[in-house]
């Protein structure tokens, strides 16, 4: 902003011969009339601005001579000529030298400003020239405001023409707060009529740049507010205009906010723009300030307004206090008077009411103070007049230095110039009854006392809803309880009651009690007897509990118990099957297979958990053909359906190999077979016929593993072939291979239990398989027995594997 550095002089009017020669100065056709007459409306509007701010000027030269005639106490034709020879003397302008004049008089925050900004501004003419512009454009704008002080809306228009343009404002609009927390416009300049039309009213809680100024009681600015998504009046017509708000107040009451728009993105702005602006603020709450002037040494003076609040407080059923402000010299909010309290008023550390009232705030209460305290709170009402509501809010105050807190309902609200605080002290006692009555409710829980010496038996109203009758139903003494009692009960309840009213001893007792409604409740009572000074049974007190949940819930986990322990023998007991079935067809250390010029060891590994008793197979048979069949499968699942799965599958294909025909067509029957169980089974398999004479392997796949050849200390999977698992679908083809086998070759068959791990694929396994085979030596046995105890697997599953050794 270069508003500073600019000279301000009054400005002539334009003279009718002005626009004459504006006029004439055009050389085409004369304007349309509706041109000429909005040519005519401007004309006049500029001439009636500029005789305000000729105006305003002369209101602040008027005021700088009744300063000299009360100085040099001289007429008012000697204080013009001494102003005219000052203004010869010193070189300046009368605008200039009475603006010098006021500030030198009044020792106000306009002069301070001037002052401060002597002090931080060096520019190459001096900060003489810039001090005379802000003081002049400062003290014209209060003396044209002081003049319609009267009329918000002609202040707002002195603001922007004499202080606020000159900084590059192109609009200002004055808000006033209403007691509903609602703002209203009360004066604006530089909006178009209909924006300020529109604007005319903001309901409480609407979010604008004038509400963040009020709520957080300080200058805010901001560079672009519709980013922000802060909508203000004018936002529209200058989307891209920045703000800035300050509230208007006096005494630490705000009045209302005053908003200024510029057309660009409104940078921070340095610390004596915002004083200015500030200082601005605070003349312009004066002309908007419609209280009673007060003097500020008389605070024990009480106001008509405070006198009828204190009659309204003692009206109120709850204990209020009056406040009113207290200000310091400079007319700053310092604290708040206790004016009165009601006659129902309960200080919260228990002190009379003679030593609060007429004390300060802060004197009677000073852990008030603290941030977001009670202080902050009453002071925030003052000044924006909007009310505050709180419950269960802390007080604390000092007790010989002692902190004591107390907890109570806040209500805090403006009327007029004073603050009316009501607060309810939360009552322990009461509190605690209702906690207790909570708890009897969530709990089922019915109290009763029953005087033995009058007769009169005390029921609460739960203990009512618990026997099913009405509250004007005479209450059930203990002795009639047997009557209300499943038969079943009565030996239990007799013993009960001779322990209470006999032996005066507490006792409890669960019984059925049948209410009249025909619903029957499961109660547990409690009783104690109470002793007088003699030892004798002077009353009974107790409590009912309704205990029918529990009670069946005790019956549904009873079931449960006794079902699942039916269930897990059920599954003991399969698993004991399935594993004696597994074991008869699958030893677990088979004899080991001769045949001509072929060396065949087994090993089966059963799973470590009897629950998880698996489908796992292998087999080994010399066929009528000479031929050897060697096969290993997998039923997929565990438990009884898979064992049983397993051995139909084992004996068929064992069955089926009798016929001669290649492993393809064993495969593909045996597939048959499983997609038609009566129970659908899956499995993998994997079948080969080896012929001694002439060392070949014929062998087939369905979904298993291929087997692994060991030979000349390298160890290597045989080729995937394609084979579809068994039972999947009911006509499968499978394919075949050939494989010659060399003298000292091994041939390694398995199931996926070997390699198998949670933490990797099975192809990393395989690796690790035929690392381990391929550095193996010696027997055969030997070499599955490594197999098997190096073994990777963490699956806990059954494992099969056949060694084929040719000699």
């Amino acid at each position: 902003m270069t508003g500073d550095t600019q000279r301000y002089e009054p400005v002539t009017p334009q003279g009718p011969a002005d626009g004459e020669r504006a006029a004439s100065a055009v050389p085409h056709q004369a304007p349309a009339p509706l041109g000429r007459l909005v040519a005519t409306v401007e004309r006049l509007r500029r001439e009636v601005l500029e005789a305000q701010a000729a105006a305003d000027g002369r209101a602040l030269v008027e005021l700088a001579k009744g300063i000299l005639i009360g100085q040099l106490n001289c007429t008012p034709a000697a204080a013009a000529r001494q102003l005219d020879v000052l203004c010869r003397e010193s070189g300046t302008s009368p605008l200039e030298l009475a603006a010098d004049i006021v500030n030198q008089a009044s020792r106000d925050q306009v002069s301070e400003i001037a002052a401060e900004f002597v002090e931080r501004t060096a520019v190459p003419d001096g900060p003489a020239g810039r001090h005379s512009a802000l003081s002049v454009r400062m003290r014209t704008a209060e003396s044209g405001m002081l003049a319609v002080a009267a009329d918000t809306q002609a202040v707002a228009e002195s603001l922007l023409t004499n202080a606020l343009g000159p900084l590059g404002a192109v609009a200002v609009a004055v808000w006033t707060a209403e007691p509903d927390g609602s703002l209203a416009l009360a004066g604006h300049a530089g909006f178009p009529p209909g924006e300020a039309a529109r604007w005319r009213h903001v309901p409480p809680g609407v979010s604008t740049v004038a509400r963040l100024a009020l709520s957080e009681r300080r200058l805010v600015t901001l560079a672009l507010p519709g980013r922000e998504g802060l909508p203000s009046i004018g936002h529209l017509h200058w989307p891209d205009g920045g703000r800035m708000a300050v509230p208007t107040g006096t005494g630490g009451r705000i009045h209302g906010v005053l908003e200024i728009c510029w057309p660009e993105p409104l940078a921070a702005q340095p610390p004596q723009i915002e004083r200015q602006v500030e200082a601005l603020a605070e003349l312009c709450a004066r002309t908007m300030d419609t209280a009673p002037p007060r003097d500020r040494t008389s605070t024990e003076a009480v106001l008509p307004d405070v006198a009828e609040l204190i009659d309204l407080a003692e009206g109120l059923h709850d204990p209020a206090v009056v406040l009113t402000p207290v200000l310091d010299s400079e007319g700053r909010l310092s604290d708040f008077r206790i004016r009165h309290t009601g006659s129902r008023f309960v200080d919260p550390v228990g002190r009379p009411r003679g030593d609060v009232n007429g004390a300060l705030l802060l004197e009677a209460y000073p852990m008030a103070a603290g941030e977001s305290g009670l202080c902050d709170i009453i002071g925030r009402v003052h000044a924006t007049g909007e009310p505050f509501r709180a419950r269960r809010m802390s007080l604390t105050a000092l007790v010989d230095q002692i902190p004591l807190t107390s907890v109570a309902d806040i209500s805090v609200s403006r009327h007029g110039a004073a603050v009316l605080l009501i607060w309810r002290i939360e009552d322990e006692t009461a509190r605690l009854a209702n906690l207790l009555q909570h708890a009897q409710r969530l709990g089922r829980i019915g109290g009763f006392e029953e005087n033995l010496v009058t007769g009169e038996t005390t029921w609460n109203a739960q203990l009512y809803a618990l026997h099913g009758l009405p509250a004007t139903a005479p209450p059930v003494r203990l002795r009639e309880l047997p009557g209300y009692a499943h038969p079943d009960d009565h030996a239990a309840l007799s013993s009960f009651l001779r322990a209470v009213l006999r032996h005066h001893r507490p006792a409890s007792v669960n019984v059925r009690l049948q209410r009249p409604d025909g619903i029957t409740r499961h109660i547990r009572v409690v009783a104690e007897p109470v002793l007088d000074a003699d030892q004798r049974l002077h009353a009974v007190r107790g409590a009912y509990q309704d205990i029918s949940a529990q009670h069946w819930t005790e019956v549904a986990l009873a079931a449960t118990r006794d079902q699942l322990a039916h269930t897990e023998a059920e599954s003991a007991e399969r698993n004991r099957l399935a594993l004696q079935l597994q074991h008869a067809i699958m030893p677990p250390t088979p004899p080991a297979v001769e045949a001509p010029g072929l060396r065949v060891a087994v090993r089966y590994r059963p799973a470590e958990t009897e629950s998880l008793v698996g489908g796992d197979w292998y087999d080994t048979v010399v066929l009528p053909s000479g031929l050897i069949m060697l096969s290993v499968g997998d039923v997929a699942g565990h438990g009884i359906e898979a064992a049983t799965g397993m051995v139909v599958l084992r004996n068929a294909l064992r069955g089926l190999a009798v016929t001669g025909a290649g492993p393809a067509q064993l495969l593909s029957w045996l597939n048959t077979v499983t997609h038609h169980l009566a129970k659908h089974v899956t499995a993998t398999a994997v079948c080969g016929l080896f012929d001694p004479s002439t060392r070949v392997l014929r062998w087939a796949r369905a979904g298993h593993l291929p087997p692994v050849l060991v030979r000349g200390g390298q160890a290597e999977a045989f080729p995937l072939i394609e084979g579809l698992l068994l039972g999947a679908l009911p006509d499968v083809t499978y394919v075949e291979r050939e494989v010659r086998l060399e003298p000292r070759d091994t041939l390694l068959m398995f199931t996926d239990g070997l390699v198998e791990r949670r933490d990797s694929s099975v192809q990393d396994s395989l690796g690790h398989l035929m690392n381990t085979a391929a550095a193996g030596a010696g027997s055969l046995d030997g070499q599955l027995d490594r197999l098997l105890a190096e073994s990777r697997s963490d699956t806990d599953d059954d494992t099969c594997v056949i060694g084929i050794q040719v000699g």
